[in-house]
């Protein structure tokens, strides 16, 4: 069996896991895992920039929420159906990302970082800004009445669930085609030595720039998704912790690989919430391990599996 032949086993066995997981597990962890498959996507999104393209941004909120606005809005003011409002919150997204991409590309290092977290602190003061419509930071909630998809009731937990399983399983294949191709190869080059593969020809620029409208796409198809299912459009999500956020699920699973987003999310949102009914001071101990998990496995939790056991992990 070849190695790519293994990968899509590997993660079809996920996915397969997580759909028997929906039969098995409480009620209260299926709602878990419903917001981890959401915000998984999301680090997915994040994923294609930093960890193949090499490109560490710190303004990704700036796409969730744009696809998250786009679709609330689209609903409250437009008087959209969902579906059609989870279009414009990608399309929102999309364009964003293109015009972040187009500015931000003119730089590199520590200047893309900054400009980026720049540009996202301008899209959350813009939120507050246009308060009368966004409702700042109180935002607002979608009528449950609204959210229904094909006669779906999107506020049902087990509809919830299967549309985020769905969620996660269309981007988990997307990303084994686009890691596969060339153009996932072009990145990787990109990110392991950017002037040679200027020199072998290749437009790293364009190659860049469509990484950011990729990334910045999928993270805002997670933010519209992720207000539609739980019913909630607020300013929190375009703040700079959702940027920092995304970053962290995605070193702690594994930077590079195409299941360590959501292995991330999913030990990151289990440790803070096993560590709280310990303690108060709950912050500290996930601290701890994240700093032994830093120390211990550099390369992320898939990342060293892959590093010591599974070399053809994509």
């Amino acid at each position: 069996m070849t190695g790519r032949s293994k990968s899509v086993l590997l993660h079809v066995a996920l996915l397969a896991l997580l759909l028997l997981a929906h039969f098995i597990v409480s009620p209260f962890h299926q709602g878990n895992l419903s917001r981890i498959m959401v915000l998984a996507v999301y680090a997915m999104g994040y994923n294609v920039l930093f960890g193949y393209t090499g490109l560490l941004s710190l303004g990704h909120a700036l796409f969730f929420a744009a696809g998250m606005y786009g679709m609330g809005l689209g609903m409250k003011l437009l008087g959209l159906p969902p579906a059609a409002a989870i279009g414009l919150g990608i399309v929102c997204a999309a364009s964003l990302s293109a015009v972040v991409g187009a500015l931000a590309l003119r730089t590199s290092g520590v200047a893309f970082m900054i400009v980026t977290l720049m540009l996202a602190q301008a899209g959350f003061l813009t939120i507050l800004y246009f308060g009368t419509y966004t409702r700042g930071d109180e935002g607002f909630v979608l009528q449950q009445a609204s959210r229904t998809i094909a006669g779906f009731d999107l506020t049902d937990p087990a509809i919830r669930y299967g549309a985020a399983f769905a969620l996660l399983a269309l981007c988990v294949l997307a990303m084994l085609r686009l890691v596969n191709s060339s153009f996932g190869r072009v990145l990787i080059a990109i990110r392991e030595n950017e002037e040679r593969a200027r020199m072998l020809g290749y437009d790293v620029f364009r190659h860049k720039l469509f990484a950011v409208i990729i990334s910045g796409t999928i993270s805002g198809l997670s933010g519209a998704v992720y207000g539609l299912l739980f019913g909630y459009v607020g300013a929190t999500f375009a703040a700079v912790q959702y940027s920092i956020l995304p970053l962290l699920w995605v070193l702690l699973g594994g930077a590079g690989t195409i299941i360590g987003p959501f292995v991330g999310t999913l030990f990151m949102f289990y440790l803070i919430d096993f560590s709280s009914e310990i303690t108060s001071a709950y912050m500290v101990i996930a601290g701890v391990v994240l700093v032994l998990l830093t120390l211990f496995a550099p390369q992320g939790l898939v990342g060293e599996i892959r590093r010591r056991y599974l070399p053809w992990l994509p």
